[in-house]
């Protein structure tokens, strides 16, 4: 087996504490072969945008082989690629490259479930008594035949399924087609830790660990209680799935996912270097679960949790009790933001429909994002600006968007292909039918048409990106709130002896903005403009201002 070698790589075992991480969606971001899916190929060939653009990593979502029902994330065979995205040299090219120019690789884990394909399954179904029996979670029907307990699937209806071969339900959080490995078993263990150090030796630098807080069930399959309606909300799942009516004390979030996460951090421990972020799915406990699961220094490096990815209003108010929120529940943790991925509506959809100034508006929201105490993941098209696109029901691929149609659409509208020349067919994602077709909107936002604008949103995230990393306060700082009233969010980041204050209008009108006591000197190159006086700041709209204590 060939292993990628990572010595081009600046040498920082604390490279991702406030690192910047460019998520690719291998199907949607470069197709090198004309079959309308983007490949492993594609990415390499488009790593000098991520470069360009400055971020340190990639993630890089599922490309592993998966009969593809949930388009990767139902994973057939954990150590090696599906053919549509290529072979296992390709992406052996693709960490050489990467590493040639300083980007890290983080790949996207989905070791809660497996496809029902996996030869695994393939094999505990195959009767109740044989080695892989206990690997996936099976329980007796009630005496009625109904299933075992009340627990619901993310996508739809119960969280159980029947087989009629080991005459015993199998449980599934998400597709029926993805059941659910039982991880109370130390050889699902083992095997899953197989597969990370497979991929480590291979030379990726980390991992997007999917949906971490599902690993393991309650032994007992108790019953979830239900939700009161006021404690509802549709951070995780959209407000027209039942989902949302239960609170998920039994069915996830359980304590013991906590020994089986320091043994994940042991294994990359024998690594140089590596980092890893989980992504926290739970609408009432995740900013608390966060905290449980990168607390101790033995766990995860950071975590994400659906904040700002929910459809809540982004405002001043929310940011600030968020951020502190987080602060409270994990004080010796890390988390990672992000305002965008490939689950959710695009941000400046979701947040912006009302506004007039889009691209003002992007800018914005980017440098916000990029001045919060944490690391960031930046999805493919964010720094474009892309909109969410509006796809006809006969064009949905998304089994989640079909199900819910039409009050809840789907993914499949931030899925849509990367858009880089607006001279080319389908934007010069493809030279065949794209999986999903490219919008008119976007081919007027390719990176053809803003390459060489200095007023676009794409220079923007480069320019503040190279702004963030001049300075350390940025990237690794503490916070502390000076205000978040009304429409302006302002505070100070402190690193060492630097002292950044960070000030933004969140509206679409002018405003002023009260300074902090102290000799303030004011920053550039960040992209904004804006006149500082004794005790405030003009702020025009969408816009923002930084300053260093002198």
């Amino acid at each position: 087996m060939t292993t990628s070698s990572s010595t081009l790589l600046t040498p920082d075992k604390d490279w991702w504490r406030g690192a910047v991480i460019y998520q690719i969606y291998p199907r949607s971001y470069q197709d090198t072969t004309g079959d309308g899916i983007g490949d492993i190929r594609g990415i390499t060939e488009r790593l000098a945008h991520v470069a360009s653009l400055g971020a340190d990593a990639i993630w890089v979502s599922p490309f592993f082989t998966s009969p593809m029902r949930d388009f990767g994330y139902d994973v057939s065979d954990y150590l090696d690629v599906d053919p549509i995205f290529g072979v296992l040299a390709d992406f052996d090219a693709l960490i050489a490259e990467a590493h040639r120019l300083n980007i890290r690789v983080m790949i996207d884990l989905v070791l809660s479930h497996t496809s029902d394909k996996h030869p695994w399954f393939v094999e505990s179904r195959s009767r109740r008594t044989n080695p892989r029996a206990d690997w996936y979670v099976w329980a007796d029907s009630k005496p009625d035949g109904t299933p075992p307990n009340n627990w619901l699937s993310i996508f739809g209806g119960s969280a159980w399924q029947w087989d009629p071969t080991r005459l015993q339900y199998y449980m599934h959080n998400f597709l029926t087609s993805q059941p659910d490995l039982n991880l109370h078993s130390p050889e699902v263990q083992d095997a899953l830790l197989s597969v990370a150090r497979f991929w480590l030796e291979r030379g990726v630098d980390g991992f997007r660990l999917d949906t971490i807080n599902f690993y393991f069930h309650d032994k007992e399959l108790r019953d979830n209680p239900s939700l009161a309606p006021e404690r509802r909300n549709a951070q995780t799942a959209p407000a027209v799935n039942p989902y949302n009516y239960q609170e998920h004390l039994y069915d996830k979030n359980q304590p013991e996912n906590l020994e089986f996460l320091k043994r994940f951090r042991a294994v990359m421990e024998e690594f140089p270097a590596i980092a890893a972020v989980g992504e926290v799915g739970d609408s009432q406990r995740g900013l608390e679960i966060a905290g449980e699961y990168t607390s101790g220094g033995d766990k995860m490096h950071m975590c994400y949790a659906f904040e700002f990815l929910a459809p809540e209003p982004l405002t001043p108010a929310f940011v600030a009790e968020t951020q502190r929120a987080l602060e409270k529940a994990a004080p010796e943790g890390w988390v990672c933001w992000a305002f965008s991925n490939h689950d959710v509506m695009r941000h400046i959809s979701r947040w912006g429909s009302a506004v007039t100034d889009h691209d003002a508006h992007a800018k914005l929201l980017a440098s916000l994002l990029m001045s919060l105490r944490g690391s960031v993941c930046i999805y493919q098209g964010e720094e474009l600006a892309l909109p969410e696109a509006d796809l006809a029901y006969e064009d949905l691929q998304d089994p989640y968007g079909i199900q819910f149609w039409p009050d809840f659409k789907g993914r499949d509208g931030c899925r849509t292909p990367m858009v880089w020349d607006s001279r080319e067919q389908s934007g010069g994602f493809s030279q065949g039918k794209p999986w999903l077709p490219v919008p008119e909107v976007h081919l007027e936002r390719a990176v053809n048409v803003q390459e060489g604008d200095e007023a676009s949103v794409l220079a923007h995230y480069r320019r503040f990106l190279a702004f963030r990393k001049e300075h350390v306060a940025l990237v690794k700082g503490e916070i502390e709130f000076h205000s978040a009233e009304g429409a302006i969010l302002s505070f100070v980041r402190t690193h060492g002896n630097e002292k950044v204050f960070c000030a933004f209008n969140m509206s679409p009108v002018a405003r002023l903005a009260d300074l902090p006591s102290g000799t303030l000197d004011v920053l550039e190159g960040h992209g904004f403009d804006s006149m500082m006086h004794d005790e405030n700041i003009e702020l025009p709209a969408w816009s923002g201002f930084f300053a260093r204590f002198a």
